[in-house]
């Protein structure tokens, strides 16, 4: 009879593989490296559990195995991503994030790097139209996605009508809203990033205040994930 395969997902790169280890929020199931080990492969061994097989193999088979050479000679086989299972509360999660159809890996994952790097306590997802958490997201949040609270919804306005539910006051990151330098912020709350081509859905307006980051042309606009690093740390800082 056939060995049923254990349910998982690929991650790859130094930083991500750490800190999985570190957040203990899922297992790494098999590790496969080079020999030589690559640089920065000591901090993996030294929070690898015992039971975890490492498997030795060309560069070759690691590029084959992600489709690409982004992953430092290291790939580790991983149980799938630890979605939160219910909604935030105001009370113990003051400061969240929203992400209405953020579709590219990249983006996503540098998105979710400033969310850690600025003290967001938990992200909500939609289901539709937006990237899911992936080892390519992963490694361009430096493996920092792990450790973040994040929640997925069915779609952004079913997330936006539970958060008003909830009394969060919610900021929308537009191109025709206040200062964002001059806004006056309120817990709980939560901001909301959009699309990398079209920004948020205008349908979406209605549940919060539009805010706009300050821009040296007139009409031009940041890169999504830059927009969300910014923003954070104005509110941050403002919220202080």
């Amino acid at each position: 009879m056939k060995k049923k395969q254990t349910q998982g997902e690929l991650i790859f790169g130094i930083h991500p593989i750490i800190e999985v280890l570190k957040a203990k929020k899922r297992k790494l199931l098999r590790l496969y490296t080079t020999k030589p080990t690559p640089k920065g492969f000591a901090q993996i061994e030294k929070l690898l559990p015992e039971h975890v097989p490492i498997q030795y193999v060309t560069r070759a088979v690691l590029n084959r195995m992600l489709q690409n050479e982004e992953h430092q000679s290291v790939i580790a086989w991983v149980q799938p991503f630890v979605y939160r299972s219910t909604m935030f509360d105001p009370q113990k999660h003051q400061s969240l994030l929203m992400l209405d159809s953020v579709q590219d890996t990249r983006n996503l994952g540098a998105i979710l790097r400033s969310a850690f790097c600025t003290g967001v306590d938990g992200v909500i997802l939609p289901q539709k139209k937006s990237a899911p958490i992936t080892g390519t997201v992963l490694k361009a949040s430096a493996g920092l996605a792990e450790h973040l609270n994040i929640y997925q919804v069915a779609s952004a306005k079913a997330g936006l009508q539970q958060l008003k539910d909830a009394k969060y006051s919610i900021y929308l990151a537009t191109l025709d809203g206040v200062d964002a330098r001059t806004c006056d912020y309120k817990r709980p709350l939560c901001v909301v990033i959009g699309n990398e081509s079209i920004g948020i859905d205008k349908q979406l307006f209605k549940y919060g205040q539009q805010v706009t980051l300050p821009e040296r042309v007139p009409g031009s606009s940041y890169n999504a994930s830059v927009a969300a690093g910014i923003l954070l740390f104005i509110v941050n800082q403002k919220l202080s």
